[in-house]
């Protein structure tokens, strides 16, 4: 059953396949095994950045194409669903509106940069995204009327979802059954929705030809494809789930604003990710973003307990200060690339097919 939910792709590994089960039970079970705001917090964004960097992934991984315009989508579906909750109030129906008119915007403009752009060269086309996504952001933070400008918006979700509401008094197995472990769930089902979807799009025959476009544009236009079509098609689904993911984001932070979701240093930690988990893989897009969201906010309070048991020791003691949280990110970075070029599913797939290699000589 689970094969045909995706395609047959499976993890081609065992341990990539035992770190997959691991993440994903985790993740729903997050509530009752990690119990507090910034565990629940931490799993909702990894939720959230697993949709995004995959959608990402469809564009750049499965098809070559090098976009800065992500976090753009991104921030739509973040807006959308604001917008529409302030100014028509808390309720489903607002969200709905908020979802349906960011996934109109983000058809129109994705459609608008693909046919207008995909014909120019690779780095022509990533600058003309990083373009368009630096006057978005320029006129989201402009535009106070509409959008909060630099203050962004704060809005209430529907009820059902807020906070307060309670659904049971007592909590179930150390977890507060309130309006915020209902939005979880919700996050972490249509989170896992939407990468099984991914997961269909890229191994139907539509994915291998956006495959075959990214080993040699030429050939694949030689053997018939129109692939100025295909790219287009992928660049727009690539931005409807990126639209999507920001829908996720706003409903759990029940706020939006220009840094939340269009900075280009989210475009940066989408790379990152990308890099970390494998590039042509949704599977990567779950591995990296774990890694990731996990090391950006648990490394500082490593580094400060590492702070703490070599305080006296000159040196030391100022390489591990919490303040330096980036330099080891960093560091970090640069190790994973260096022992992981193909990522950790590119790695950990490498690894059994040596070993079944190996078995059959």
């Amino acid at each position: 059953m689970m094969s045909r939910l995706i395609s047959n792709d499976t993890p081609r590994s065992r341990w990539l396949a035992a770190l997959l089960i691991a993440i994903v039970l985790a993740l729903a079970l997050t509530p009752f095994l990690f119990p507090g705001t910034k565990a629940l917090n931490v799993a909702a964004k990894i939720i959230v950045f697993v949709v995004l960097v995959a959608s990402f992934d469809l564009l750049l991984g499965y098809t070559g194409i090098v976009s800065f315009a992500h976090t753009m989508f991104f921030g739509i579906g973040a807006y959308g669903v604001a917008i529409a909750s302030t100014r028509m109030g808390p309720g489903w129906s607002a969200v709905a509106v908020g979802v349906l008119a960011a996934l109109g915007v983000s058809l129109a403009l994705s459609l608008l940069i693909g046919l207008a752009s995909l014909r120019v060269k690779a780095i022509f086309f990533a600058m003309i995204t990083l373009a368009v996504a630096s006057a978005f952001l320029t006129l989201a933070s402009q535009l106070s009327d509409l959008t909060g400008g630099e203050d962004g918006l704060n809005f209430k979700v529907p009820e059902a979802l807020q906070p307060g509401t309670q659904y049971l008094e007592e909590p179930l197995l150390g977890a507060s059954v309130d309006g915020r472990f209902l939005t979880y769930y919700l996050l972490f089902t249509v989170a896992v929705v939407l990468v099984l979807a991914m997961l269909r799009i890229v191994n139907s025959p539509f994915g291998r030809v956006l495959q075959a476009i990214r080993e040699n544009d030429f050939r694949a236009e030689a053997i018939g494809y129109r692939t100025v079509v295909y790219r287009t098609l992928a660049s727009v689904l690539s931005a409807l789930f990126a639209t999507l993911a920001g829908c996720l984001l706003a409903l759990w932070l029940r706020y939006q604003g220009p840094d939340t979701s269009l900075s280009f240093e989210i475009m940066l930690d989408i790379l990152l990710i990308v890099v970390i988990g494998g590039m042509g893989t949704i599977y990567g897009a779950v591995i990296g973003s774990v890694l990731f969201v996990i090391a950006q906010n648990y490394l500082q309070d490593l580094l400060r307990l590492g702070a703490g048991a070599l305080e006296g020791v000159p040196l030391l003691s100022a390489l591990v200060s919490p303040d330096r949280w980036l330099l080891w990110l960093g560091l970090l970075f640069v190790l994973s690339v260096y022992h992981f070029p193909t990522g950790v599913v590119g790695r950990l797939r490498a690894l059994r097919a040596r070993s079944l290699a190996g078995d059959k000589r």
